[in-house]
Formats: structure tokens, sequence, C-alpha cells
């Protein structure tokens, strides 16, 4: 029997409704943390359902950094005005500008970099190893490997959150579709810096 602190605890802690989080402790049989991971699943499997729904609404955040040196705007949109005028949602796109400040991301996810782009880095690495003495195969892995790590470095979904390295910005993005039950996307940020 899941007791209606744990429930209330968890809620806390996720922000997620309470009759979801007494099925994760009914599943997880009270444990908090297992409860946690299920709610984490759902989320996923929740904001898949949501993808392909239209996003029309949302906002405008802005930020600008302590010395006025790097300033930050995102536009990011849901399915409904409701929702854009949440709390929640305002402080989700809040959290993306503090993470496009802090990592310099170029691109918002990793289908929107052009190949020139990629290409140009490749080259680079390609006459960085070309004298290392390792074969073409061993190269072309190195290489393959420096451009997927380069990608997730660059685009602002891929990125891990600035303020819990065990997910990503799309992760995060997740949990506030499945919190909200609206599809949330990233429409475009730009980042300023002097």
């Amino acid at each position: 029997m899941v007791s209606i602190e744990q429930i209330k605890k968890l809620r806390e802690e996720t922000g997620i409704s309470i009759s979801e989080c007494k099925k994760a402790l009914e599943a997880s049989k009270g444990n908090l943390e297992k409860a946690k991971v299920i709610l984490k699943e759902w989320g996923k499997e929740f904001s898949k359902k949501k993808i392909e729904r239209e996003t029309k609404q949302g906002i405008v955040e802005g930020y600008i950094h302590p010395g006025k040196k790097i300033g930050v705007m995102v536009e990011l949109n849901c399915e409904s005005d409701f929702v854009a005028r949440s709390e929640d949602f305002q402080k989700l796109a809040h959290e993306i500008c503090l993470q496009a400040a802090a990592m310099s991301p170029l691109f918002s996810k990793k289908e929107d970099i052009p190949d020139d782009f990629l290409f140009g880095e490749r080259k680079i690495w390609e006459e960085q190893l070309k004298d290392s003495g390792k074969s073409k195969k061993i190269i072309d892995e190195i290489i393959s490997g420096k451009l997927e790590k380069f990608k997730e470095e660059i685009s602002l979904l891929s990125q891990l959150w600035i303020k819990d390295e065990t997910k990503t910005v799309k992760d995060l993005i997740d949990e506030y579709i499945s919190r909200l039950g609206e599809n949330i996307v990233v429409r475009r940020f730009i980042r300023f810096e002097i």
C-alpha cells in the first residue's frame, strides 16, 4: 500500500500529477527512486505521442546575464495559450535561456547543422590525424566519434542540462511535455555576446 506521504513527496520532487505519482509508486511497490525512473519512462512515451501535434502558441523569453555582456532570446512554442501563460512553461523557457547563455549552442538540434559546416570540421580532424600512423578505418572511426560529440556540444537539445548533467535539454523538455500534457518545441533562439 502506498502512503499519501510518499505520493506527496514524489509529486513535490517531480511536479507530475498525483494520480500518475500514485500509479508509479504502486508499480514500484513504494520505492521512490524506482517510481521516478518509471515516471521518466512514461514521460518519454507520452512525449513521443505528442511530438506530431502542432505548436502555434508560445512565448518569447529573454535573458540578460549579469554584467550585460551576454543576452539570449528563445521562442518556445506549445499547443495552447493556456499552457503558454502557465508558470511551469515560463520557467522552462527561462531554463532554456540560461542553457543557451552558459553553453553557447549554435543550432537547436543536430538535424539543423549544415553538412558543409560539419565537412569543415571533418577536414580539420583529418589533417590533424593524417600523420598519426593509424589506419584509414581507425581514423574514420575517430573522426566519426568526434563529429557526433561535436554535434551534441553545439546543438541546444543534445547538450547536457547545466543544472543536472544526468539529462539533456531534450530530456528536460520531455519532462515538461508529460507534466503539461502538450507538445513543446524550441522554435528558435539567438545568443549575443560582447
